[in-house]
């Protein structure tokens, strides 16, 4: 329970300290704090998705392969110290993380999982946060599973996953930080929020996590020395995208317009209910005029509206 107590502290911390320097030097410059998707990415897929996909994967998933097989075989690693053990599986899983990324971008079926995580317009420490459930459950059960099976000690799971959360803003953060010479074996925004930007030459390039190492050594690395600029159609997608939790999974299962789909009654009172919600709420507690207040949804249309990229600077076909 104090190992829980002591990385959940140094995890609030680091998002503290995580936010001060977006605000004081960032990459990006006039990137609001409560950008757009931030409350989707924040409820939606940090608290509800985490939570529930922490169920799904250590007691449905995990637990009955680790209580149905005897292991004892392979439990090489209990007789190595934490930290050993710790560094173990912090270098493997990231090797494995960078080649699954790389496959990802690379295959049709799996960029479905992957498309959500690419879908903000507006990058920061949060948005790292947004990917596929199913995505989560094959990349987190592959590096869970090894650690409660091999037999590692019982700290390096929550030891694991602050260093995860740890890096994983940070790569995202907006951020303006130079690492120097440091960045050709750690990852860093200034490398990562290239990963993130509307360019055929970075789709496939830049998928390292934690090391950039292995974007060096095989050959991926995408580091030009500049910014990929601060316009909506340097970042993200080249297609249009839902920006809701659910029809972000609905739609890598089955392409649709949102615009079409607002002739069904049903469908028109989901997809307005968050902009109603937010107007009552404004009714309700006499929000400040230039009070502000973001809105998932365009106020002028009930459909979302996203920039448009010229046909010869779309990435690749996947949007089919």
């Amino acid at each position: 329970m104090y190992l829980i107590q002591t990385t959940t502290t140094i995890l609030f911390c680091w998002i503290i300290l995580i936010i001060a320097w977006e605000r004081i030097s960032p990459y990006r410059k006039g990137l609001p704090f409560f950008r757009d998707g931030f409350w989707v990415d924040l409820v939606w897929y940090t608290i509800i998705q985490s939570f529930v996909l922490k169920i799904v994967i250590f007691d449905y998933i995990i637990n009955p392969v680790q209580h149905h097989f005897d292991w004892s075989g392979f439990q090489f690693i209990k007789s190595w110290s934490i930290t050993e053990q710790v560094l173990f599986f912090v270098i493997t899983h990231d090797l494995y993380i960078y080649l699954f990324h790389r496959l990802q971008h690379s295959s049709k079926i799996l960029w479905r999982t992957h498309e959500a995580h690419h879908s903000g317009k507006q990058v920061d420490f949060l948005a790292g946060a947004r990917s596929h459930a199913l995505e989560i459950i094959i990349n987190q059960t592959i590096e869970f599973a090894p650690i409660i099976i091999l037999g590692a000690d019982p700290a390096v799971v929550p030891i694991k996953a602050l260093l995860d959360a740890m890096f994983g803003m940070f790569i995202h953060a907006n951020i303006n930080v130079k690492l120097g010479k440091l960045k050709y074996f750690f990852n860093s925004p200034e490398l990562h929020l290239w990963h993130h930007a509307n360019y055929r030459e970075v789709f496939h390039a830049n998928f390292s996590t934690k090391f950039s190492v292995w974007d060096h050594l095989f050959g991926t690395i995408y580091d030009p020395g500049h910014k990929p600029g601060n316009s909506k159609e340097n970042w993200g997608l080249y297609y249009d995208y839902p920006k809701d939790y659910f029809l972000q999974h609905a739609f890598s299962v089955k392409r649709f317009d949102e615009k079409n789909l607002l002739k069904y009654r049903w469908f028109k009172n989901y997809y307005t209910l968050r902009p109603n919600l937010i107007k009552v709420l404004k009714r309700t507690f006499r929000l400040r005029r230039n009070a502000t207040v973001i809105d998932m949804y365009p106020t002028d249309s009930l459909s979302p509206t996203l920039p448009v990229v010229a046909e010869n600077e779309k990435l690749m076909s996947y949007n089919k």
